[in-house]
Formats: structure tokens, sequence, C-alpha cells
């Protein structure tokens, strides 16, 4: 059950109705999960989800008639304490980012395992983002190429050890100043490389020059 005892209410949106019995069987074996209604495009979805206002909407990003991320945007404007959730066969970055765009919680490729799927519904049901591992690297790469500002990319954490990396401190020093692992701090520092495609320490204190971290 979710933490108010009611189960998450969920709307299937699929064109396949194959792959709706599917997924309704999985997510209905749930015993906090129940599917409320079913649809098989975006114009559907919109009409169900406003009858029945579900926690979550499980949608397909391509359908005929109305695609999911019209659905979605429209949904979301609509009804917004609705999560949508995609399910895509597409790992395209430029599905992800519509969809996010659109305002969808999360994104799940449909090769995804049961566990994946019912993770993925719980997160989004939660106010949780998901985002499958398999496209994840894709994404980071798009949102690279259309991001304004590389500081942007970076967590408040990461901002914060971008700085202590600039001022010259050890990782050891990093981890007492910030109460973490001498371990975390190292992953800190391989995402800050990676997210700002950086190669070194003097690259990401040159980074952090140009950014006014330090003077």
């Amino acid at each position: 059950m979710t933490v108010a005892g009611k189960k998450i209410r969920i709307l299937l949106v699929d064109d396949h109705t194959v792959v709706r019995r599917g997924i309704r069987m999985i997510l209905s074996a749930q015993p906090d999960m129940e599917v409320v209604a079913e649809g098989k495009n975006g114009l559907e979805a919109i009409e169900e989800a406003g009858k029945t206002k579900p926690d979550v909407v499980l949608m397909d990003v391509n359908m005929e008639g109305m695609n999911g991320i019209e659905g979605a945007r429209r949904i979301v404007e609509t009804l917004p304490r609705c999560r949508v959730l995609a399910l895509s066969m597409h790992r395209d970055a430029v599905y992800v980012r519509e969809m996010l765009k659109a305002g969808a919680k999360g994104y799940l490729v449909k090769d995804a395992d049961d566990d994946a799927l019912l993770d993925a519904v719980r997160a989004v049901a939660r106010g949780d983002a998901y985002l499958s591992p398999s496209v994840a690297d894709a994404v980071l790469t798009d949102y690279r190429r259309h991001v304004t500002n590389s500081m942007d990319l970076l967590t408040a954490r990461e901002r914060e050890v971008l700085q202590l990396i600039a001022e010259g401190k050890t990782n050891k020093d990093i981890a007492n100043q910030l109460n973490l692992s001498v371990y975390t701090v190292e992953a800190h520092r391989g995402r800050l490389m990676e997210k700002l495609n950086l190669h070194s320490t003097g690259d990401l204190v040159r980074f952090a020059m140009r950014n006014g971290f330090i003077s």
C-alpha cells in the first residue's frame, strides 16, 4: 500500500491491446496498485484521466490519433497532481527530451523487466523521477548539447565539491569538510568531469575560475 494506505491508481495507455493486457496483469498482481482505466491514444488518455483522476498515467509515446507527448502535456496542464510515466520502445534522446518537456516524471523502455516497471510506477507515484538506465547516457549527451549554461548540469553538492577542488583541497580534505566518505568525493569528482566534459583537475579548476567560484 502507499503511505496514505491507498492503492496507486493507474491509467494504462497503449495502442496495442496485447501490450496493455500484459502490463495490466503485472500491475494488478501488486497489492499496492490498481488499473482504473485504459486508453489506446492520447485523446482517450485525456478523457479517461479526466474521469478517473489517476495517480499515474503509464503512457506509450508513439500512438495514432494523438501521441503520448501531446497527451502528457494536456494531462499535466489540467491535472497537475497526475504523474505521467512514459513507456516506449525508443531509446533516442529526442523522445525522452520531448516527454520530459511535456511534463512526464519518468521514462521507461518497453524491454525493461517486471521489477523495473514496478519500481518506475512506485517512484513516479511518490513524486520522484525515473529514467531507464539504458537511456541515461543518451539523455545526458543530449542535455549537454541543448543546455545554455553548463552550470545547470550540476547539483548543489557537485558545486560545493567543485569549489573545494578549485581551492586546492584533496579528496580527504573535502570528505572531512562535507562529512562525506572519500569514495563519495571521488564519485562526485568523476561526475563533474563527465557532466562538464573535462578530463583533469586542472580543467576543473579553470572551469571554476571562469564561472566565478574562485578568483
